[in-house]
């Protein structure tokens, strides 16, 4: 049966129409169903396409079917990580353009930026990349029999993809979230943009306003502003990445500042109306009320579940605003059914989806009466925020430490005393390192600095197998550069523990007996 609802990515160029001719082929003819399959997912995002490329790929004739509404890719691929970093490394073109002075590189005065040339990139790269999640590879590649269509569970043995039944040993949700919608008087009227439309941009917004500074919202807002837009970021409390280390957090606002985007902190937006220069936002500030005009609003501000039309009542499952409920084997309270990704999870980020696909793999396949089921408590989970600078996060912040009971001493490395930082023209920065009092055990880390996010898979391969600073301190680090910072505090904690008083009493014995 041919797929019966064609999607069409604006704007339809040739980019676009191969991005959708991989990942949801308007000739895409769905597979004849077999009798009853291993495992059939519903949701063809990152968690989605692991978990059922994962199964069907292992060489062991398991019969696996996704099932998938829209866009094979999810978010990742069409509406998150892929776009926004292509994005993000356009914006930082230009800041690093705009920075080359500083390195007594002069360039002519005026930069032009052709955003519709950046935004054609944007898609280029999109599509360039959309193969690996492609409906073709996931079908001749790894057998998987792939559904385009809508999809949701009839009974307890049976998932419906548009109307043909799909019955099932086990089942897996993983339809993901959405932008959330803000209940604000005016906005719907007034119209708005989410990361699912922002992308498909092909004139700068001269004025634009970003609701929500947590990760996504910052990103965008530096990006836009880096392409030339006039920036407003809104945030509802009183700094942005308030759920972050606030040092790391202090640093981003200084710089976004620094920049020239305007911050309106601590503020609520009451209504918004539309005028002929443009969008008004009409803000409470400390009792006062404000406005400002742009010409787009996008909204950043938190995620909502897709648990609409799965039909969950009838299997069983259970769910609220945050998602379908799990456990930490990622079973929902139907035993049958599993979820993972966006939809069950706070971690809301690819690869927390991905490897709580190879969770549930395990969990739902090969855990015969629960024997050897994986925990999802038990990942060690790296986060990155795309700035510049980057903020990357793994393990316990100093305050969760604490709300855990957990007494911990912090070393900190400033960028400002780290030569390839100097010599980089990147001084604004750190390394921090939380471990445990009394303990070379690494608890958690934050760093700050260009290229954070690679710099942070050190620290978290060292949490996650329990490789402490002083093993750390043994390995050499390439001189100069910045990852040399954690070798550095690594380096303290070892000077610090020859400090102690029996330590300095055997090395003196040892020097003598020499």
């Amino acid at each position: 049966m041919t797929a019966n609802n064609p999607v069409t990515v604006f704007p339809p160029d040739e980019y676009n129409k191969a991005l959708v001719a991989h990942v949801h082929p308007p000739d895409w003819v769905n597979p004849q169903p077999v009798d009853c399959y291993d495992l059939v997912v519903l949701g063809g995002g990152t968690a989605g396409l692991v978990a059922a490329g994962g199964a069907a790929s292992l060489g062991i004739g398991l019969k696996v079917a996704l099932v998938e509404s829209h866009l094979l890719g999810g978010d990742c691929l069409n509406f998150g990580c892929v776009p926004s970093k292509t994005l993000l490394r356009s914006g930082r073109a230009v800041a690093d353009v705009r920075a080359a002075v500083n390195f007594g590189v002069e360039l002519p005065p005026g930069i032009e930026i052709n955003f519709s040339a950046v935004m054609e990139r944007l898609r280029r790269v999109r599509a360039t990349i959309s193969h690996h999640d492609s409906a073709q590879r996931f079908s001749q590649e790894f057998g998987v029999d792939v559904f385009l269509g809508k999809g949701q569970f009839t009974d307890n043995q049976t998932i419906s993809a548009e109307g043909v039944p799909l019955r099932f040993k086990k089942a897996v949700i993983a339809t993901g979230a959405r932008a959330a919608q803000l209940q604000i008087p005016g906005l719907s009227e007034v119209g708005y943009l989410t990361n699912e439309t922002v992308f498909s941009l092909t004139e700068r917004p001269q004025r634009l306003a970003v609701i929500g500074a947590g990760p996504v919202g910052c990103e965008l807002a530096q990006a836009f502003n880096d392409l030339g837009s006039q920036v407003i970021l809104l945030h509802k409390n009183s700094h942005i990445l308030d759920r972050e280390d606030a040092d790391a957090a202090e640093i981003l606002q200084q710089t976004l500042l620094t920049e020239g985007i305007r911050l309106i902190l601590g503020c609520q937006l009451e209504r918004v109306e539309k005028i002929d220069g443009g969008k008004v936002l009409h803000l409470r500030c400390n009792g006062n009320l404000e406005f400002v005009i742009v010409d787009e609003i996008l909204l950043a501000a938190g995620r909502s579940p897709n648990v609409e039309n799965l039909n969950l009542a009838a299997v069983g499952v259970a769910w609220d605003q945050r998602g379908v409920k799990v456990n930490d084997y990622l079973q929902t309270s139907n035993p049958k059914i599993f979820a993972a990704g966006d939809i069950c999870m706070d971690w809301k980020f690819t690869h927390a989806a991905d490897a709580a696909a190879r969770i549930v793999i395990r969990n739902a396949l090969f855990a015969p009466f629960g024997l050897g089921r994986s925990k999802l408590s038990q990942l060690v989970m790296p986060w990155t925020t795309y700035t510049h600078p980057e903020i990357a996060h793994v393990g316990l912040y100093e305050r969760s430490a604490q709300a855990q009971g957990i007494a911990v001493e912090t070393i900190m490395i400033p960028f400002n005393d780290l030569d390839r930082a100097i010599a980089d023209g990147e001084e604004v920065g750190f390394v921090k390192i939380h471990h445990r009092r009394g303990s070379d055990q690494i608890v958690g880390a934050t760093i700050v600095a260009k290229h954070a996010g690679e710099m942070i898979s050190e620290l978290t391969v060292a949490i996650a197998h329990k490789i402490g600073l002083n093993k750390l301190a043994q390995v050499i680090h390439p001189y100069p550069t910045q990852a040399e910072a954690i070798k550095q505090a690594a380096d303290i904690y070892q000077r610090k523990s020859f400090a102690n008083p029996w330590t300095q009493t055997l090395l003196k014995l040892l020097n003598k007996l020499t």
